[in-house]
């Protein structure tokens, strides 16, 4: 962005393609819709149309333009070109072509900036077309890293590639902007805001959402002190032999926990909805539901007792409503959960998620350890960060905190040697965080 004498009423683009995305932009776009000096134009590539629809709806928004860019059954490919394509007709259309430099583009009403979301394809071509077109990108949840680029796939290479992009970075947590750093990024480009994943569970749990299932409804008649252990899965990485070992873990912690209940909402995908279907339908007291709105699922992780999940966004939102997550991956990006003992990764071994669910549902003192861990991820105001800082840069208003302490207490333990664990109480009957990360 230029300097405030060069801007009359600046337009950013924010592009979102699929239902995650919308639901983590949905407070970024609130709080440029109450600023009085930025102008967010809401572009949705098409990829989870409806499903972004909704996601906004509910919050008073909805795209201002849908590019239509891609189809079902799209290979990745495909979809990253047609996104381009159509991002580029869309601006050269209502703006023309890309101005000399960005002190011109401020001055002639061409969009200043384009923010985009994470990891998916449809980022990732919005960031590239952007370059292409000469504005600028900010990258809101940058910094995740697993660094293989094959898990997961496609999402780790995606994150690259739009981090080396962006010209500003809002990274969710200092994990995330040391990643950044260690990549090459310049610090003075990179603001630590925490999650807007939290920002936006915070409005959802808000509304209070009714279940939109009938399946749902018994959960109302039930007493608050039932356990609901919610599950999903859904993640390429684990289609197949994944999907199925998660599903027979399901199916035992059934049968050994019959008095509690178990609710799997299921993705659309048939590859991965079967599955659950054929190994998990004859029990009682597993509820199989359709894929929920984020509104009635956020009510559901609110009503939860633990989350089993391969979802990156899971691991950060229930920590926040002090609800312990078993995670079923075998890496993750997001390893500040993994150190603060909010989240544990357990893979997709049946035997190891029974053992740690079971840990979990039969050890009072573990469970509220878990619960009562502070959220490493966000306190709510990530997005009030993000517009803080544009109007900043872009008019040299008030300069934002950045979330969080500024340094990393369990690596300047590890650095005193220490090793990679709180000095903290001796808990004999929890894992070090060393064997929760890696074993």
């Amino acid at each position: 962005m230029s300097p405030t004498s060069e801007i009359t009423d600046p337009k950013v683009l924010i592009v979102v393609g699929t239902r995650p995305e919308a639901i983590k932009m949905v407070p970024v776009i609130l709080a440029f819709a109450q600023s009085s000096r930025i102008t967010p134009i809401v572009i949705s590539t098409g990829q989870h149309a409806e499903l972004v629809r909704r996601v906004l709806r509910p919050f008073g928004l909805a795209p201002d333009i849908e590019l239509n860019a891609t189809r079902p059954g799209m290979s990745l490919n495909n979809l990253f070109s047609s996104v381009m394509s159509s991002l580029e007709n869309y601006v050269a259309t209502n703006f023309g072509e890309p101005p000399a430099d960005s002190a011109a583009a401020a001055s002639s009403g061409y969009p200043v900036t384009t923010f985009v979301h994470g990891d998916t394809s449809s980022a990732a071509a919005a960031a590239l077309a952007s370059f292409h077109l000469r504005i600028p990108v900010v990258h809101v949840e940058a910094g995740l890293r697993t660094s293989d680029t094959l898990s997961p796939f496609p999402e780790e290479l995606n994150r690259q590639l739009i981090s080396r992009i962006a010209a500003f970075h809002a990274a969710p947590t200092h994990k995330n902007r040391e990643n950044l750093i260690h990549e090459g990024v310049e610090l003075s480009r990179i603001l630590v805001t925490g999650n807007t994943a939290i920002d936006a569970l915070q409005l959802a749990v808000e509304l209070d959402q009714p279940f939109d299932v009938p399946e749902l409804a018994v959960l109302d008649t039930m007493s608050p002190n039932s356990r609901i252990i919610v599950v999903t899965a859904h993640r390429r990485e684990n289609w197949g032999p994944g999907i199925e070992r998660i599903s027979k873990a399901v199916s035992r912690l059934a049968i050994a926990y019959p008095h509690d209940r178990f609710v799997v909402p299921l993705h659309p995908n048939p590859a991965v909805s079967s599955v659950f279907r054929t190994m998990l339908e004859q029990h009682e007291n597993v509820l199989l539901v359709p894929s929920l709105d984020y509104l009635p699922f956020a009510r559901l992780l609110k009503r939860a007792h633990i989350i089993l999940t391969d979802s990156g966004g899971v691991q950060e939102e229930a920590p926040a409503l002090g609800t312990p997550v078993l995670v079923l991956r075998d890496t993750t990006e997001r390893s500040e959960g993994v150190k603060a003992g909010t989240v544990e990764l357990v893979g997709t071994t049946v035997d190891r998620i029974v053992a740690r669910t079971s840990m979990l549902l039969e050890d009072d003192i573990l469970y509220r350890r878990r619960a009562t861990q502070g959220n490493p991820y966000g306190d709510g105001h990530a997005a009030k960060r993000i517009v803080q800082a544009c109007e900043f840069i872009a008019f040299g208003t008030e300069e934002p905190e950045q979330f969080g302490t500024i340094f990393d207490r369990s690596a300047v333990l590890r650095a005193g040697g220490y090793g990679a664990a709180p000095v903290v109480a001796a808990q004999p009957e929890m894992e070090s965080l060393d064997d929760v990360a890696f074993g």
